[in-house]
């Protein structure tokens, strides 16, 4: 079975944290943080519909400049998730530049913060020079993002700033049955996407005509069969808060794969609390708490450049014993 979503980590352990996850199929990608992106070539960026940072530090937004340079011909729109006062950064980016000779390009950007129990949207058009227009407002529902594919959730967490985390969810993977299709004289093609489309938006009168013959919704099911989807996480530069912790579990729970950071080594516990991160114990605490099925630590102290296995250790060791410690 091909997993819908192939993600991987950018850069890396002592880099900024970036995760890129391409959609199968659907010629697309969802980015996790903007800092550092030049790993990415123009090709994989030009894929990129979605931005979910997770807060406007120098590391994690910096890349902003680089995805638009690429994007600025692009007619589909960009969109950008973040927590409180990310317009404001994102505006602040946009007046650094001058737009003078842009009126006729298509790009546009709508920015979507979560803030005070409620999603603020904004966009920003080239074809009226970047300047900031609403977009409208809605409750902060915990679901950023809702397509018939898969929906994005956020935590709202604290890093001594507002800061978000984000689960992808797929809402169920579908795959076809190679044997049934073969069974029914059915060819591949184009016409397996638009069926599993259908399925997913629930729409009972699908028809399709495959090799002569016109199929209905409820003769092509046959060819289906259904299993649980995918479930992505990502968390970083968080406070190792009891609120937090338990908002993270809640927001994890269940995942194929979690990406966290594990920035201290429990040993230096005191200085995460002081700087606002996570151990890789707290890491690896979390993952066992949360039941995923896979951990992958990143944003790692530079201070550890010499021995980044203990850091990988100490997490994967709290992982696979499940015992977390309480926190402060």
């Amino acid at each position: 079975m091909k997993p819908t979503f192939h993600h991987r980590v950018v850069n890396g352990l002592f880099e900024d944290p970036v995760v890129y996850l391409r959609l199968l199929r659907e010629r697309r990608a969802l980015l996790f943080d903007l800092g550092d992106i030049w790993r990415l070539h123009a090709g994989e960026l030009h894929k990129v519909t979605d931005v979910f940072v997770t807060h406007a530090h120098i590391d994690h937004f910096m890349g902003f400049d680089r995805l638009l340079r690429v994007i600025l011909r692009r007619e589909t729109p960009l969109r950008l998730y973040g927590p409180t006062g990310i317009t404001e950064a994102v505006e602040g980016k946009l007046r650094g530049y001058s737009w003078n000779l842009i009126e006729e390009y298509p790009v546009s950007l709508l920015v979507h913060e979560v803030t005070g129990g409620t999603v603020v949207s904004a966009r920003f058009s080239a074809a009226e020079g970047f300047r900031m227009t609403e977009a409208g407002r809605r409750e902060d529902t915990g679901v950023i993002l809702e397509e018939p594919l898969f929906r994005v959730r956020t935590a709202c967490l604290e890093h001594d700033i507002p800061v978000l985390a984000y689960a992808v969810e797929e809402r169920v993977h579908i795959n076809i049955d190679k044997a049934m299709l073969l069974k029914k004289g059915l060819p591949v093609g184009p016409w397996l996407g638009a069926f599993k489309q259908a399925i997913r938006e629930g729409r009972l009168d699908f028809t399709v005509a495959v090799s002569g013959r016109e199929y209905t919704y409820e003769q092509l099911l046959g060819i289906v069969r259904f299993s649980e989807g995918q479930k992505v996480s990502y968390v970083v530069d968080v406070s190792p808060s009891a609120e937090n912790m338990e908002r993270i579990v809640e927001l994890v729970h269940g995942s194929h794969t979690l990406y966290i950071e594990a920035f201290f080594l429990e040993e230096e516990r005191r200085r995460a609390v002081e700087r606002n991160h996570l151990t890789a114990r707290m890491a690896g605490e979390i993952a066992a708490l949360a039941g995923v099925k896979e951990v992958v630590p990143l944003h790692l102290s530079p201070k550890y450049r010499a021995f980044p296995e203990r850091v990988l250790e100490e997490t994967m060791s709290a992982f696979l014993k499940g015992e977390p410690r309480a926190t402060r």
